[in-house]
């Protein structure tokens, strides 16, 4: 059995000035709890830390609180709020709708999500 928690996460990997996310390894995975502030957007904000033109990590998510639109890149769209479950495939932008921050918990980021190309 392994088990961890947020309140000492084996990582913290900020996204600019709005969030970060708390990594917990477990087994070969990790489990990511994203706070996502309003103003984030993945293309603004963690696209020049990465590199890509867009999201290339897939997502498990379960949302805790706030909410968060999403644009693949085929163009199709959609919104996530709390307690929604959404699986979101790579090849897409994201960003807070509203005032209030997006809580995630995220069971299915790659090992590299947030952190910088090379690192």
């Amino acid at each position: 059995m392994a088990s961890k928690t947020f309140d000492d996460p084996d990582e913290t990997r900020p996204f600019a000035d709005k969030g970060m996310a708390q990594v917990v390894a477990l087994g070969d995975g990790i489990v990511l709890k994203g706070r996502f502030d309003p103003g984030w957007r993945w293309s603004e904000h963690l696209k020049p830390v990465v590199g890509t033109e867009s999201c290339q990590s897939p997502h498990l998510l379960y949302v805790l609180s706030g909410r968060m639109r999403l644009r693949m890149d085929d163009g199709t769209e959609g919104e996530v709020g709390p307690n929604a479950v959404a699986r979101i495939e790579p090849g897409h932008d994201a960003w807070v709708v509203g005032d209030e921050p997006c809580i995630v918990v995220d069971f299915g980021a790659s090992s590299s999500y947030a952190q910088p190309a090379n690192g």
